[in-house]
């Protein structure tokens, strides 16, 4: 079976990986174009290390896109972190067809942040998907689905580096295996179950302390390492990052307890410990070193 890598990064790269460690007839790679003054993809670095054909284009919707694609003769098409959006008769073109991965149990969490929102949101499930993908965004029928628990102290790094990574390079294999032996279903999306959510952005992970605690720690885990929650501490932006629920009281946004280890905040009903801080313009550092050389204090209110 004639097989073309479409996909980014880490996971593009860790799937090719897996392709090729079991031998399967990899015959092109298609990745984003290269960024000046940013690293070279892995997934691009790999594949010209196995001698494989890589191309870089930089959109789909252009009639020498289309013959790209068809110049491979491709049996199936991998998509794995796919930003670019393809047009149907791109995804038409490989005999069986062409599946992508999608970090979140469709139709839940359209969109390219879905990472980050069932952690914001407060939801103790989450997965992946891998779907037969159209012209809309994350729709089009599913092949497979992997549900694991958000545990109550995962972040989006764990979530995703412990969990989703893995679990989609596992599930895009087992993919491949039903699309070969014929098996591989084509599930309509319940749209009455759809939810999307843009990208989560720096306006996003701004800190309200007046919010109840459990929504405030949501915030920080679900936006931690990306974009970074975020809040003002006399008078300078501060990202928040480790944090856990404390158990003291106060008023919202008023720092209860300095420590050598960190600092805790007050929230609407509850408080949250930090214990790594970015302020802007610098490198992250522990928070008790940040409250020392800033000479926070208890009493200090955090916010604009």
């Amino acid at each position: 079976m004639r097989i073309v890598v479409h996909g980014q990064q880490a996971f593009g790269k860790a799937v090719l990986e897996a392709l090729l460690e079991r031998d399967e007839n990899v015959v092109g790679v298609f990745c984003a174009p290269d960024r000046e003054g940013r690293p070279t993809d892995p997934l691009k670095e790999l594949a010209l290390e196995k001698g494989l054909p890589v191309h870089q284009p930089t959109s789909w919707k252009t009639d020498d896109a289309l013959a790209l694609m068809r110049s491979f003769d491709p049996d199936l098409c991998v998509m794995a972190y796919v930003t670019l959006l393809v047009p149907q008769r791109v995804l038409d073109v490989p005999r069986r067809g062409t599946f992508q991965y999608h970090p979140s149990l469709l139709p839940k969490h359209r969109g390219p942040s879905s990472i980050n929102w069932p952690i914001i949101q407060g939801e103790t499930r989450t997965g992946i998907t891998i779907f037969w993908p159209d012209e809309a965004l994350d729709e089009g029928p599913i092949l497979l689905q992997k549900e694991v628990a958000i545990g109550p102290h995962d972040t989006l790094g764990s979530l995703y580096f412990n969990h989703l990574f893995p679990m989609g390079v596992d599930a895009m294999l087992e993919a491949v295996d039903l699309v070969r032996d014929g098996k591989a279903p084509r599930i309509a999306q319940d749209e009455s179950q759809a939810t999307y959510e843009s990208w989560c952005r720096k306006a996003d992970a701004e800190i309200d302390w007046s919010k109840p605690a459990a929504e405030v720690y949501n915030l920080i885990r679900g936006t931690d390492p990306q974009p970074g929650a975020w809040t003002v501490i006399g008078g300078t932006e501060a990202q928040i990052y480790d944090a856990t629920p404390g158990d003291r009281t106060g008023a919202a946004g008023s720092i209860l307890a300095v420590t050598e280890h960190g600092f805790e905040v007050a929230a609407a009903d509850g408080s949250i410990v930090v214990k790594r801080v970015r302020p802007k313009g610098a490198k992250k550092m522990e928070a008790g070193e940040f409250a020392k050389e800033s000479g926070l204090q208890e009493g200090t209110r955090l916010g604009a």
